[in-house]
């Protein structure tokens, strides 16, 4: 699977004399978008191949993994279990266009305290896991993993050699370890945490065995899911501008992110700059739902 890269644009580019291409992995399946297409590739492979029946994943409410897995699990023959973040959402999950989307690709959801889903990774919730649901093979929250990582590596083709920097949002570190393994030596690879602080370095780390890579902290907005009239403008004239929709919770802030460099001279003229587009469009309903209620400026689909 092979998708296009985009040129972008626009007058802050032209007078910096900085190319900016972007990768339209959101394109890459109807559903399973952008980097989740990927980071789900060998381990559907694989949940098939070692004869399990069911796709086991934890998120929030709004997690493009969830409704991903679901979708992957339903084109396989395979059934999915949701464990969700917040038992308040049992009651109103069906007014959340994320999950009643995953139900309705056959995803059972089960909603958890959050006292409850912070160890999850504890051995009494993993037995719990094992004889409620038996037969599953586990995906971490976010999909990160060696398989995940492993299928992140064949984003970047041999048409993307000719580019001096390789852009990427950064949520669990799965998808920029994989492109950070696929780049070249003399190209260079920056990050856009969309939560807040350094600790993903290390993640990061558990994945790649090369340094030519570093993350850009100051772009995250507030932290994970936050969003600003600021950034729902940018998303709104971006899209106006170039026709490119972006997601409000990690491609926007990358872009924003590579624009404002741009604008500080961050970047030597004649440079070649690749951002990978890592889908997450259908959280933008969500999204909208709660900008709505607190009277806030809406992304325009």
């Amino acid at each position: 699977m092979r998708t296009e890269n985009q040129k972008i644009n626009l007058p802050i580019l032209e007078s910096k004399r900085i190319s900016l291409f972007i990768k339209r992995e959101d394109r890459i399946h109807p559903f399973i978008s952008g980097n989740k297409y990927r980071k789900l590739k060998y381990n559907t492979q694989k949940a098939i191949s070692e004869k399990f029946d069911t796709l086991l994943t934890f998120g929030g409410a709004y997690s493009n993994h969830i409704a991903a897995t679901a979708c992957a699990a339903q084109e396989n023959g395979l059934q999915s279990v949701g464990i969700i973040r917040g038992e308040e959402l049992a009651l109103k999950w069906r007014d959340n266009p994320t999950l009643a989307t995953a139900a309705g690709m056959g995803m059972k959801l089960k909603f958890v305290p959050r006292s409850i889903y912070k160890n999850k990774h504890t051995a009494e919730f993993s037995a719990y896991l094992k004889s409620e649901y038996n037969n599953f093979y586990l995906l971490p929250e976010g999909g990160t993993n060696d398989l995940a990582v492993k299928g992140c590596e064949e984003i970047l083709t041999e048409g993307d050699k000719d580019f001096d920097i390789i852009c990427s949002s950064v949520g669990t570190g799965g998808t920029i370890a994989g492109i950070i393994n696929a780049t070249e030596p003399e190209q260079k690879v920056f990050g856009f945490p969309a939560l807040k602080g350094d600790f993903l370095k290390e993640d990061i780390r558990k994945f790649v065995n090369k340094d030519n890579w570093e993350l850009q902290t100051d772009y995250h907005f507030g932290g994970y899911a936050k969003v600003s009239i600021e950034l729902i403008d940018f998303i709104n004239d971006f899209k106006r501008s170039t026709q490119v929709p972006l997601d409000p919770v990690y491609t926007a802030k990358m872009l924003f992110g590579i624009l404002d460099m741009v604008n500080k001279d961050s970047f030597e003229p004649g440079t070649k700059i690749l951002a990978i587009h890592t889908g997450g469009l259908q959280g933008i309903t969500g999204m909208n739902s709660k900008l709505k209620k607190k009277n806030l400026p809406l992304i325009n689909l």
